[in-house]
């Protein structure tokens, strides 16, 4: 039995490796506490997994919900997803730290947020009776030269981390929180955008009044919707948000920066009562960048997290946000430099790409050979390693060939 978990350890670390081209989120902060959510690459292989924040899907490959699945139950919390057996708390105002394992800076796109009371216990509600409202949203942040500056580009800068604020005046309750982005490198064609929900289950505190109405995640998008199906590699693009509009009363987005880790606690397991404990485990500075400008015109100014950390200032980077209902001027913002985070494999001694790892395009000078698949054209500017049976029906125009652009 030994040797047989062994064995599946190694599968899922083997595993893990392989599908690094993507990512998932690996933990939440809220208030300097840590709180670990699903990883895909190696639940799946523990005989007794831990019981966490983050619900439970099937996405061991870091994979996508492709928006012919967005009328399926797949969209609302990722591939064949079922509820966290455990929450964290956080009060109506505070913000949750959402920390990615990784993100491809090739994979640009928006960031969105959203909630949905659960009625009960979020570790047993029903996902498809989930009605959802948004809460955060930002796009395309400087569209002066294609591909332009993307809310996924300031989520790697901060560290692979993205800032998201609860509602100050939400009901105190249960609720799930649906954090996404879209990944839309080869969104040019019919059913190319790539989406990456996750869910996790909070406990929300506070003396709040407000449960937004909202709709049910099959909901939230068409496959054919400005924001899903667009070529990015346009220079000056007018791009459309997916999705409903935010609630009224909050911004677009708050300041960005990544929280400070000073404990690590245990999901609460139960119906959300606040009687949960929390274990502190461990105490580590985190990397705090500093925050980023936010600019509104609304007549209540958007608040701002700080956290302190004796780590460094990194380079600022001017988000500009909104508050609906108000009448709104935003000035694009500077472009931002990130590195890429391009996960190269060894094929003997050769540089190979992981599976979905970018392969080819123009001005691309990573790996055009694949470990796994094939390098496949979708535009003149991206090349993907994907799946045999996926290349072989390649969009209009395109190849599916090793690709040396």
């Amino acid at each position: 039995m030994q040797n047989f978990r062994s064995s599946s350890l190694l599968a899922a670390l083997v595993s893990a490796a392989s599908v690094a081209a993507h990512g998932h989120v690996s933990n939440i902060v809220i208030n300097g506490v840590s709180y670990q959510t699903y990883d895909p690459t190696v639940f799946p292989y523990m005989s007794d997994p831990p019981v966490v924040v983050g619900w439970t899907a099937s996405d061991t490959d870091n994979g996508f919900v492709e928006p012919n699945s967005f009328a399926s139950g797949d969209i609302i919390c990722h591939k064949a997803a079922t509820p966290a057996g455990g929450h964290a708390q956080v009060a109506a105002g505070d913000s949750i730290s959402i920390q990615w394992d990784t993100w491809p800076e090739s994979h640009k796109g928006p960031m969105l947020d959203y909630l949905a009371a659960c009625d009960g216990d979020c570790s047993t509600v029903d996902k498809t009776a989930l009605e959802f409202f948004k809460i955060d949203e930002a796009g395309i942040l400087d569209s002066s030269s294609a591909p332009g500056t993307w809310a996924s580009d300031v989520l790697i800068q901060n560290n692979n981390t993205w800032l998201v604020q609860i509602p100050k005046n939400l009901k105190a309750g249960n609720y799930v929180l649906r954090h996404e982005t879209i990944a839309l490198h080869s969104a040019g064609q019919a059913n190319g955008a790539q989406n990456y929900p996750q869910c996790f289950n909070l406990e929300v505190t506070g003396s709040g009044t407000e449960v937004p109405a909202g709709v049910k995640a099959t909901e939230l998008y068409t496959p054919t919707d400005p924001g899903i199906e667009v070529n990015i590699y346009v220079s000056g693009l007018d791009y459309q948000i997916p999705g409903p509009a935010l609630i009224s009363g909050v911004s677009s987005t708050v300041a960005q920066s990544s929280s400070a880790i000073t404990a690590s606690a245990s999901a609460t397991v139960g119906s959300g009562s606040g009687s949960g404990s929390v274990s502190v485990s461990t105490s580590a500075a985190a990397t705090t960048t500093a925050a980023v400008q936010t600019t509104t015109s609304a007549a209540a100014p958007s608040s701002t997290t700080t956290t302190s950390s004796s780590a460094p200032a990194q380079q600022t980077t001017t988000l500009v946000t909104s508050t609906r209902a108000a009448s709104t001027t935003s000035a694009p913002a500077p472009s931002t430099t990130v590195a890429s985070t391009t996960t190269k494999t060894q094929t003997g001694s050769v540089a190979a790409q992981t599976l979905y790892g970018q392969c080819g395009g123009m001005n691309w000078s990573g790996p055009s050979a694949c470990a796994e698949g094939i390098c496949t054209q979708y535009n003149p500017y991206y090349s993907q390693c994907v799946e045999v049976a996926a290349a072989a029906v390649p969009a209009s125009g395109s190849s599916s060939s090793s690709c040396s652009q």
